[in-house]
């Protein structure tokens, strides 16, 4: 993170934070305005703040319900928000440079790469295909929604229904038009495909479609894809099977007699707290062994380099194969035959602990100045979900958002935007320069461990 950008003497990584946060604010100055509230009265800023900062950060938890608050000016201000959130606030210069056919600077380069998390070049060629790719899947998930969505609302409603949740859904974000997210389409198994379908084709990443879709024929698949598939269809299938035990045994949380119905329901909670947030089922009966799962499921996330936030599957991946290779007796963690770097590794171990820290300081905060419902065996997991949640960027809630204080919502804005920027890049951004490495090594000595 040596980088600096010298026309302004800012680092890459306070770009970054800067763009994300520059985005978010005209974004809620514009839904503040009387015209994006259908009552037609200004919207209070903190209440626009947040559903800006969840819009951007495609998280989906939201203070005003969407569907009942925005009109149809404000509702396409969300839509762009979570379009531009979810490939990166770098996408409209990007997307310029393309249009105007001008050569992209280097400091724009080290800045898309950056926000990228790639080591080398070649980051304008991806940003091309992630355009190419990211519209053409969302085109077709929108097709698939209007088959369903036009005969039920109209021509004008349901192209409009179909689009705006074909983009939250492959965004990763949540945000839906029905008031009750998924709720109604319990029993469709069609849209809880195309839902589904779209939240694992933005959680998995561009760098993993891009070796997917043989882009890279002369290459074998990079360590990076080869990690992200094996976690994202690991975390599926241990969700799926899960939810079976912990919703289906002793309990009728999925009120439907239909096999096929229900499967697509405990599919649904396995995909959605990766990092989407859509819900076909109230989170609020869930059983504590449920709630845990998909806490556990919400804080791993989707794959880096994706439209999904949480600790991300390859970093967790990462941590796993150093576990095991610690219990093989290996001195590196292995891999497809290839050796993952000491400094990947410690990064993932970095990562783990802040964020968990972070998120442990945010429910201990959240726990005093927000009250638990007086419900029985309700108890922290209430507050801890939500704060999960937020940092995931995923938008699932047992109902506290609607009802958080004003410290409350600073504190989860806080959460989804660290979730969606990248903790090391936030605390890179208030740093000054790096330190450079000293040439020299102080004495080892051994600390008991265990």
């Amino acid at each position: 993170m040596k980088k600096r950008y010298s026309r302004f003497d800012v680092s890459v990584p306070q770009m970054i934070v800067m763009g994300f946060a520059g985005l978010i604010l005209v974004g809620a100055l514009l839904l503040m305005l009387p015209i994006s509230s259908q009552s037609g009265e200004w919207t209070p800023f903190i209440d626009a703040l947040f559903t800006t900062t969840s819009a951007t950060c495609v998280t989906g938890l939201t203070t005003l319900n969407t569907a009942e608050h925005w009109t149809f000016f404000g509702q396409v201000i969300i839509i762009g928000l979570i379009e531009i959130g979810g490939l990166g606030f770098m996408s409209i210069p990007i997307l310029f440079y393309f249009i105007s056919r001008k050569k992209i600077s280097l400091s724009t380069r080290l800045v898309l790469r950056d926000s990228l998390n790639m080591e080398s070049s070649g980051e304008v060629s991806l940003m091309r295909y992630i355009f190419k790719t990211a519209f053409l899947i969302q085109f077709l998930g929108a097709l698939c929604f209007a088959i369903d969505f036009v005969p039920r609302y109209g021509w004008t409603k349901g192209l409009w229904f179909s689009l705006f949740h074909a983009i939250s859904s492959f965004c990763n974000a949540g945000f839906d038009l029905f008031g009750d997210s998924m709720v109604g389409f319990q029993n469709n198994p069609w849209v809880l495909s195309i839902v589904m379908g779209l939240i694992i084709a933005g959680g998995l990443g561009f760098l993993v479609w891009y070796d997917l879709m043989g882009l890279r024929k002369k290459q074998r698949m990079t360590l990076h894809s080869k990690i992200a598939l094996m976690m994202t269809g690991s975390l599926l299938l241990f969700g799926t099977l899960g939810f079976v035990v912990t919703e289906h045994f002793g309990n009728s949380l999925v009120a439907s007699d239909n096999v096929v119905n229900r499967f697509f329901n405990t599919l649904f909670m396995a995909v959605t707290p990766r990092t989407a947030g859509y819900y076909s089922i109230d989170y609020f009966q869930m059983t504590h062994a449920g709630l845990i799962l998909t806490i556990v499921l919400m804080f791993i996330g989707g794959t880096s380099g994706s439209t999904a936030g949480g600790l991300k599957t390859t970093t967790f991946g990462v941590l796993l194969l150093k576990v095991r290779s610690i219990f093989k007796g290996q001195k590196h963690a292995v891999f497809g035959e290839r050796t993952i770097r000491d400094e990947a590794v410690n990064r993932a171990l970095t990562l783990f602990f802040i964020t968990l820290s972070l998120c442990i300081l945010a429910t201990m905060i959240l726990s005093v100045t927000e009250t638990i419902p007086d419900v029985d065996q309700l108890g922290l997991e209430y507050i801890a979900f939500e704060v999960i949640s937020a940092f995931g960027t995923v938008g699932l809630t047992m109902g506290l958002t609607p009802d958080l204080t004003l410290v409350g919502k600073v504190i989860i804005i806080l959460m989804m935007f660290i979730g969606r920027v990248g903790i090391m890049t936030v605390f890179f951004s208030m740093l000054g320069r790096s330190r450079q490495d000293t040439n020299f090594k102080y004495p080892e000595e051994t600390v008991m461990i265990g």
